[in-house]
């Protein structure tokens, strides 16, 4: 294949890879790996240190080998685009990550607080609620103060969130509408979770019945979308609806308590056939807040508003005089409970940068230590020269 068309033509919808997301900004920063003999891939899957990535002439299976950094945040992930060596090399291996342009990330479960990339390179960011249980409105607030605080590569680089608008757009799918017996109570949810999602599109969708796909797949089709969501939510009879056909295996949740079973294992990137990617997900059981301060804001926006009104700029909404916000719930227009939500995911927040940042301090320290330890090897071996 010529170096003119791993960079594709002058219109990227004619590449191999327009179908995945290749775009003439990408093309753009492959040209130095080009000129190396390197060839373009997007990563589909990742398992173990090998991963699944389709390239100009199809799947192909490469080894992580030469991109481990310490940095976990940096470890090939689902969506990435790379650059691999060129088809006859035996093993073939990822040589490089092209940097991000958005991310989705979550904090481990380790005490290490360090974050875990979900999925890379997204622009839309598609929460899966699934109707068959009572809603949880403090997990959905979660998963958009997470949304809404993704980040772009360079932010990711400096280890700070970006806004909603410089990073993924959250949409909030309610799934397994069909359970919902009548519309009246249906309409009550929407407006339950918008209440909750200020200015995020709520979209009931029915897999099995087809209400809502539609207009999801017209939402979709327009760049990368990842599902995100608990197991049972419905992720991967959803994909299998926008798909045509099914692709993803499901199971049925349990009747006890609407629970669903861990069908998906590994975060599976799919080409839709009406445009657009799709990447699906193991369903999360837990979903740690990570440099979510901007998310957390955006999603208790009208907290942050009636704070600006508060007598005193510092005020910790709890009994001080002239409280806007402790104002707003004594008159019924602000819920008790969105007050709580917002507190407790601000100190979880509070918390994870505390660690993170005495994490970071430590490793600065270790890189010190390993310098002067390489300078004083380094001067011992120059004296021993002049000796």
């Amino acid at each position: 294949m010529s170096f003119s068309s791993l960079l594709g033509p002058s219109s990227s919808d004619s590449h191999p890879l327009a179908s995945y997301g290749w775009d003439a900004d990408w093309a753009a920063e492959f040209v130095p790996y080009a000129e190396q003999g390197l060839v373009p891939g997007r990563v589909v899957r990742v398992d173990r240190g090998q991963c699944d990535v389709v390239t100009p002439d199809g799947v192909i299976r490469a080894d992580t080998e030469f991109v481990v950094p310490r940095d976990p945040m940096k470890v090939v992930c689902t969506g990435d685009w790379v650059a691999v060596d060129p088809e006859g090399s035996d093993p073939r291996y990822v040589r490089t990550l092209l940097p991000r342009r958005t991310a989705f990330v979550r904090s481990t479960s380790s005490k290490r607080s360090e974050g875990q990339v979900l999925a890379t390179n997204i622009d839309h960011i598609v929460i899966c609620v699934p109707l068959a249980v009572e809603l949880d409105l403090g997990r959905i607030e979660r998963f958009l103060a997470l949304a809404m605080s993704s980040s772009s590569g360079e932010a990711l680089l400096r280890k700070s969130a970006l806004s909603w608008e410089s990073g993924a757009q959250p949409l909030v799918v309610l799934t397994k509408a069909d359970l919902v017996p009548d519309v009246t109570g249906l309409s009550y949810l929407v407006q339950d979770v918008e209440t909750t999602a200020p200015g995020v599109q709520v979209l009931p969708v029915s897999s099995t019945g087809g209400d809502g796909v539609d207009v999801l797949a017209a939402i979709v089709s327009g760049g990368t979308s990842v599902l995100l969501g608990v197991s049972g939510a419905g992720k991967s009879t959803l994909a299998n609806a926008l798909l045509g056909h099914d692709v993803m295996e499901v199971q049925a949740t349990r009747d006890a308590d609407g629970k669903g079973r861990h069908t998906t294992t590994t975060r599976n990137l799919l080409a839709l056939p009406g445009g657009g990617v799709l990447i699906d997900t193991p369903g999360l059981r837990g979903v740690g807040l990570w440099d979510a301060e901007a998310g957390v804001g955006q999603v208790f926006s009208e907290i942050e508003a009636l704070a600006k009104e508060c007598r005193f700029h510092d005020c910790a909404h709890d009994a001080e005089p002239g409280c806007a916000v402790l104002g707003a719930i004594e008159d019924g227009s602000l819920p008790e409970r969105r007050l709580e939500s917002y507190r407790k995911l601000l100190r979880e927040n509070q918390r994870i940068v505390a660690k993170t940042d005495a994490r970071m301090r430590a490793e600065i320290r270790r890189d010190w230590k390993q310098k002067g330890a390489e300078g004083r090897a380094a001067l011992q071996a120059k004296r021993g020269k002049v000796r």
